[in-house]
Parts: C-alpha cells; structure tokens; sequence
C-alpha cells in the first residue's frame, strides 16, 4: 500500500499550491489555509507565525510552522521549522505541471516518538493518507508540481519513546538534498510529491534512531539509579 509521506512535506506542497492559487497579497488567506487544512490533514494542531508572498519573483517564506502530535503521544511537537523558503516559476503556472524551483527547509526540530503501536510520524502519515487519498483519487486531473530542488538542512533531531513520559535524547539527522521530484513523469499531485520526499527523510529518521537501543541505554540507566538507592541505605 502507498503512504502519502509525512506532513511538513505534504503541507510543504499545500504551501507550494496555495501560492499560485491564490497570487497576490493574500499572506493572511495562506497562513489560514496552512493551519486549517494543515491541522484536518494531520490530526494535529498546525500552527504558521506568518507568511510572506512577493509575487512579483515568485518567492514565499513560511515562518515558525509548528505540526503538534496526534492524540495519544507525549512530546511537545512533531516538528517545528524556523523558516520554509520557496521559489516558483510563475511562468508554468497555466501550464499543467507547476514547477517550483526550489523549497528549502532550514533548521527543522523534529522528535520522532514511539508509541504503543507506531511512531507519532508514522500516526501523521496514517492520518494524512486517509484524508487525501479519495481526494486525490477525484482530482486526478487537476494541477501536478515538478520541484526542481528540495534541501533539508541543520536539522535537530530528537528521538523518544512511551516509557520516556516525554523526556527526548538527541541524534545526529544528515542533511537531505533532492532534485527533479516529479519531473520524469511530467509532475505529481502534492501527495505523490509528499511520498517521494517523505521515502527520503524517513530514511534518515529510521537510520538515525535505534528504539532498541534507546530502551537498553535507559535499562542501564535505571540499573545505575537502584544500584546507587541500595548502595545510600544499604542494601
């Protein structure tokens, strides 16, 4: 079964979208339709600080987009990004596939949490495949978007687990770099784009972030802490 990719990508691409339909000085409309469809997409409260739209050059930034946890997990957010650059070409807006020359993701703060089932990226992406999937399905015939450059950079990454009541240790996540999404064959719909980059970064996340690991590490934690109780009383 396809997975429609995690949310900040996907919302990524609504930003991308809302920017060609509804051109103008509409920064406003588009901070709303980021935390409204943002946040029915997700589950999760999606909050923007502000955005700003120079149509004349084809360039948006989106700053302080904040994506919660769905119900039923502990940390404070799922991701937050300081500040989300893009850039399109508004000459290919009447054209079938919008391209967009670059989107870049600065210094994102993502913690990755296991739950009791599944991981709370993986609770977003569940979320957002059954939201947009019949959608997708109506508007097949609708605009497609080629991104010629994603960047993820400097990001912070935090991993956590149920048995950590919130608490989060920090892993190193590579930067991320991708090129012509969507251009072999001839643009994608912004969930087809959320799949391909979400394949990515979830890469990165799987390979950064060893749940074993940290539970062993805690176990040894905890050994520590009643070794030292029995050793202060006594016993």
């Amino acid at each position: 079964m396809k997975k429609i990719g995690i949310a900040l990508l996907v919302l990524v691409a609504v930003v991308a979208g809302a920017m060609f339909w509804l051109r103008g000085n509409m920064d406003g409309l588009i901070k709303d339709a980021i935390e409204k469809y943002g946040s029915e997409m997700t589950k999760a409260k999606v909050s923007v600080a502000a955005v700003e739209i120079k149509p004349a050059d084809g360039r948006g930034v989106i700053r302080g987009l904040t994506i919660g946890n769905p119900a039923g997990f502990k940390t404070a957010h799922a991701l937050k990004v300081a500040e989300i650059e893009v850039a399109i070409d508004f000459a290919s807006i009447a054209k079938e596939a919008v391209t967009i020359r670059k989107i870049g993701i600065a210094a994102p703060d993502v913690i990755y949490e296991k739950g009791d089932a599944m991981t709370n990226f993986d609770a977003i992406q569940k979320n957002i495949a059954d939201y947009t999937g019949p959608t997708e399905k109506k508007e097949s015939g609708g605009k497609k978007l080629i991104v010629e450059q994603l960047s993820v950079t400097d990001a912070k990454a935090q991993a956590s687990a149920a048995f950590m009541d919130g608490k989060t240790v920090t892993v190193g996540l590579p930067d991320i770099h991708l090129k012509d999404l969507g251009k072999a064959k001839g643009g994608v719909t912004p969930g087809e784009l959320g799949q391909e980059i979400a394949k990515a970064l979830k890469q990165k996340l799987a390979a950064a972030v060893s749940f074993d690991s940290l539970m062993k590490s805690a176990g040894e934690s905890l050994d520590k802490a009643g070794a030292a109780v029995k050793g202060l009383f006594g016993k």
